[in-house]
């Protein structure tokens, strides 16, 4: 599985309709299953981003689809972060010469 942390912003829409957020948010995790990923974790926060998502996706091209999804509903723009664990990173490194 691929993990990914997506920061997110409401557009004008998404504000305006922010006493639905939670609720919006329960759909999208059903949503995303639909395109073989799991939300696991989400977070209101404050600051520049709105939301934050830990996402864990099957794979790529799945992950670019709900993200697509996501984005066509027009309640937030994201910003998508691939994580690694430490295991993963310590295998990439491990690559290096």
């Amino acid at each position: 599985m691929m993990t990914y942390v997506v920061l997110a912003q409401f557009t004008d829409q998404g504000i305006r309709t922010v006493k639905n957020s939670p609720q919006r948010a329960t759909q999208v995790a059903e949503m995303a299953k639909g395109f073989g990923c799991e939300m696991k974790q989400i977070y209101w926060t404050l600051g520049e981003y709105d939301i934050v998502t830990v996402i864990e996706a099957a794979d790529e091209e799945g992950f670019t689809a709900f993200g697509l999804a996501l984005g066509s509903a027009g309640n937030v723009r994201t910003q998508t972060l691939r994580a690694f664990s430490k295991d993963q990173i310590s295998s990439i490194i491990g690559r290096l010469p």
